[in-house]
Formats: C-alpha cells, structure tokens, sequence
C-alpha cells in the first residue's frame, strides 16, 4: 500500500463517518485524482482480505465500516443502556443540534440534566462552553453516528412542516 492509501485509511478510521471525496482530498493534502487511485487501491485491499471490516462507499461518501456480517457484535459487545427519556433526548440533539442546553431544556425539560452527563459518559454527545459563556452547546458525536449506523445529515431525513402560506387552500364545502 501507498502512503497515501494509508493516510487515507487512517483518516476514514478517525473520522468515523463517511466522507466524500472533496473532504478526503482536503484532508489527505491530495488532488481529486491521486486521492481517487489511492482510494480504489484501499477498497481493493480490503475486498482481498478475509477481515471484519471493509471500505464501503455510501450515499454521503466512503467509509470504513464493520461488514455486515459482524454487525450483530455491535450490540452484543457495546450495548447502549439508554431509558426512554435520555434516548429521547438524544433524539432531540441528533435532530436539531448543535443547540444550547437551555434551548434542549425548553424542548425536553429539565430531566435533561440528568440525561446529558449519562450521554456524554456513553460518548453519543460532546458538551462544550457556548460563545456566550452561558449556556453550553450540545450536539451528538461520531460514536453515536457509527453506533446507531446513521450518517452525518440527519437533519435531511426530517422533512420541514410547509408553513401556512405554502399549504393549499382547502376547498370550502357548501351546505345542505
């Protein structure tokens, strides 16, 4: 393997997530097409082998992944002892994050206190000081994107309520 294939696999192993060319370009220092031959040459290295993992290139890019047959050892070997209200919290920050930890009071109540140190100890979310020093910021982490398998634009998958003025008008019925 090439140094820059193994840059590359090292970058796709840190980052946990999949990356689009454009970003493995960026942060492997490389032009589109040296990183492409490089990457073509990784992802052939790991068809030949008789490993776990694989390069697997996704809809939001490539990734170095678990293949699929070991996926049952995700739960098996890491189970995530979430309760209904924490998994609810972390559903809220995966959805609207990063936000504040008061926006997420507002949202959840204030059982988010106790739900955020459980989930920063898990490590699905980071929890850093805001600019306004007040509040802290909230947003979930690369282990929660590959432990519950979703990619990075979560946010994509929610469509947007249409606001009143975007909605048809409804036909006004007469009566009998």
């Amino acid at each position: 393997m090439s140094r820059l294939t193994t840059t590359l696999e090292a970058i796709l192993y840190l980052k946990a997530q999949p990356l689009t060319i454009a970003q493995l370009c960026e942060l492997a220092g490389c032009d589109r097409r040296t990183t492409e031959e490089a990457l073509m040459e990784l992802m052939s290295e790991y068809a030949h082998r008789d490993g776990a993992l694989e390069i697997a290139e996704t809809e939001s890019g490539y990734s170095l992944q678990l293949r699929e047959t070991y996926q049952n050892l995700i739960n098996a070997l890491i189970p995530a002892d979430l309760g209904v209200g924490a998994l609810r919290t972390l559903a809220v920050v995966a959805l609207k994050g990063p936000l504040s930890q008061t926006e997420l009071v507002e949202i959840r109540g204030s059982g988010v206190y106790q739900h955020i140190p459980e989930l920063v100890e898990m490590g699905f979310v980071r929890k850093r000081k805001n600019s306004d020093g007040r509040s802290s910021l909230v947003q979930v982490t690369d282990k929660f994107h590959q432990y519950f398998q979703i990619n990075q634009n979560i946010g994509q998958l929610i469509q947007k309520k249409p606001k009143p003025e975007e909605l048809p008008e409804e036909p006004v019925l007469a009566e009998s």
